[in-house]
Parts: C-alpha cells; sequence; structure tokens
C-alpha cells in the first residue's frame, strides 16, 4: 500500500539517527521476541507482519522507534486474530496501546501474474500498480525503465501472503535503474540504483 511507511528517496525528513547498540533497552528485546513467538506459533508471517507496521497512522509511525513499530505490529496481528483482547492489553500495558488501522485491501487486489518470463539483461518497466494492500514495491521506482541484472530463485509472494492462504511462487529480480532514470537529468549520469523486485511489478520492454 502507499503510506508514510515508503520513505526510500524521500527529502526533509534529515539525517538518519543511527541507534547502538541494536537494543537500547530491555522491552526492545522483548517486542522482538514477541514477534519471533507470533511468527513460531502460525499467527504471523511476513507479509502479515509487514502490512500491520504500514498501516499505522502516519503520526504515530513518524514519532515512534523502530522496535515500537514492531510491537504496534504485532500486537495488532494477535488482536486482529483474536489472540488477545485490546482492553486486556492495555491493562497488562498498563496503559493505552494504539493499534494500526483496519485493513482497507479486499480479495482480488492481487498482483498480476507475470505474463513473461524474465531473463538477465531483459529491459523492464515498474508498473504502476498502487495496490490498498500490502505491496514490495517502493513508490519511486513505479513506471521507471531499467535493466535486470540477476534472478534470484522463486520464493512465495509476499503481496499475497499477507491477505490469503493463497500460495504464488515467483521469481525475484535484481534491476538496475540509472540514477538520472529515477531523479532526473540532474543526478550523476553514472551512478545506479539496485532494486530487487518480484515478477508481477515488472512489465519487458521492447528494445
Amino acid at each position: 500500500m502507499d503510506g508514510i511507511h515508503d520513505l526510500g528517496g524521500r527529502e526533509g525528513f534529515g539525517a538518519i539517527d543511527v541507534e547502538a547498540p541494536l537494543f537500547a533497552e530491555d522491552w526492545e528485546r522483548r517486542a522482538m521476541a514477541l514477534t519471533m513467538a507470533s511468527f513460531l506459533l502460525g499467527h504471523n508471517n511476513g507479509g502479515q507482519f509487514r502490512h500491520s507496521i504500514e498501516r499505522m497512522a502516519p503520526v504515530h509511525y513518524l514519532t515512534t522507534r523502530y522496535y515500537e513499530h514492531w510491537f504496534t505490529g504485532t500486537a495488532t496481528r494477535l488482536v486482529e486474530a483474536g489472540m488477545i483482547d485490546l482492553a486486556e492489553l492495555e491493562e497488562r500495558a498498563g496503559g493505552r496501546v494504539p493499534l494500526s488501522r483496519p485493513v482497507v485491501a479486499e480479495a482480488d487486489e492481487q498482483p498480476p501474474v507475470p505474463a513473461e518470463d524474465l531473463a538477465v539483461g531483459d529491459r523492464v518497466r515498474v508498473r504502476h500498480w498502487h495496490p490498498r494492500g500490502h505491496s514490495r514495491c517502493p513508490w519511486y521506482v513505479k513506471g521507471k525503465r531499467g535493466t535486470v541484472v540477476r534472478l534470484d530463485p522463486a520464493a512465495s509472494l509476499p503481496d499475497l501472503e499477507a491477505h490469503t492462504h493463497d500460495r504464488r511462487n515467483e521469481v525475484q529480480a535484481c534491476v538496475r535503474f540509472a540514477a538520472t532514470e529515477l531523479w532526473g537529468p540532474t543526478a550523476d549520469a553514472g551512478a545506479g540504483v539496485h532494486v530487487d523486485l518480484w515478477a508481477s511489478y515488472l512489465t519487458k520492454e521492447d528494445g
């Protein structure tokens, strides 16, 4: 889905604040452990977890730390799955626990099935696909042209995992985009950006 979580290539947010060590506070370690437990118990998967974070309200997302995103996403998933009641969760937490917004994707909002096999060297264009559900395609490459430089083995498409019990294995392509294609003529003409993209995000270009 399009949202505040998709910050790649955006300006105006200042320098990246690199935190060390990995867990600045003990609750962050517990938030990660809770998330991993939800995966192991089958209450969460990669697509569902990422989409639960994507659904955070913009102000909440921008004003909270990395592992607060993890906790919010996992808490949202467990409440949605009926594993815990929000009132019980807030009682245990000792205060309000803001959850992510509801899922708005519909069942038929599925990425198109790739019509063609991809090969290294192919010229491709990224689809202008703007689903209301989960997507791993960053906004700044949509509609842009690039070249396939690597193909990875087929794996389960997270766009479907997030919303259905269906599974569809797809190849993921590493696509090189010229910096000028992404950022315009003022970009370094010799620079490029490599992005891993599922095959259903791409169409082949002639020539």
